[in-house]
């Protein structure tokens, strides 16, 4: 595969969550000027920064006055969950350049890193032509519709009262169950889900983003790992030996 079709394949591939990101990148503009910034500096914002869910919470804790410091520390909580994706993405970027793979981390999102592990595991090499062109459709629509809610925001009114708020959770929710034939996936899913919304009730957001992926991780480690068959060796294959499955830690 050439390194054009590799990269109109991430394109292609990258369309439905750039449809997906679209109101909600258009709700940060329209917020971040209700709260003070110019439009100008909300493209910036989007551009430089490219996180979503913590730009939110940035822009909204901006407008409660609150010390940087608590700022800081909230976007960190919302974005902790991208520790754990570029530990997991990292041995993905073989092939990758330092500049690769610097913007490849800079574009890592949700979308991003689900769409890289299913490539990995389905055979498919994450090539640089094909991540950066994911990465970049989704980046470039959320900085351009960021300029677009920053410029006409208060004309299209609220997009949860249209219920278009829906379609981001729905996708993610398509994402997690792309891997529900994982070991151990509901259980993890499960624990994960309800430390979330406990921690939301009783210690408040963003905390229970990292709570509930911190639960996850927690039962992930001390579950038993995950036997798979092991594939016959070379040698039997050539001397037409008998077939044999053999289980083995994962």
């Amino acid at each position: 595969m050439t390194a054009r079709t590799d990269a109109l394949k991430g394109a292609r591939q990258a369309m439905p969550v750039m449809l997906s990101t679209v109101p909600f990148a258009i709700l940060f503009g329209a917020v971040a000027v209700s709260h003070g910034l110019t439009p100008g500096d909300a493209t910036l914002m989007s551009a430089t920064i490219f996180a979503g869910a913590s730009q939110l919470v940035g822009i909204d804790l901006f407008g409660h006055a609150v010390p940087a410091w608590l700022v800081v520390l909230s976007v960190f909580a919302v974005n902790f969950r991208h520790i754990l994706y570029s530990a997991a993405v990292g041995p993905l970027f073989e092939g990758f350049g330092r500049l690769q793979q610097a913007l490849g981390f800079f574009l890592l999102t949700d979308p991003q890193f689900a769409a890289s592990l299913a490539r990995s595991e389905s055979g498919h090499r994450v090539t640089p032509s094909w991540y950066l062109a994911f990465g970049g459709v989704i980046y470039a629509s959320w900085v351009a519709c960021t300029a677009i809610g920053a410029s006409f925001g208060s004309l299209i009114g609220d997009p949860k009262a249209l219920g278009i708020d829906v379609l981001l959770p729905v996708y993610f929710l398509g994402l997690t169950l792309g891997f529900r034939h994982r070991s151990h996936f509901w259980p993890i899913v499960v624990v994960s889900a309800t430390a979330a919304v406990l921690a939301e009730r009783l210690v408040g957001s963003p905390w229970h983003v990292s709570i509930g992926a911190l639960c996850g991780v927690a039962l992930a480690a001390i579950l038993p790992p995950a036997k798979r068959p092991v594939a016959d060796t070379d040698a039997d294959a050539a001397a037409g030996g008998p077939k044999m499955d053999v289980e083995v830690e994962a």
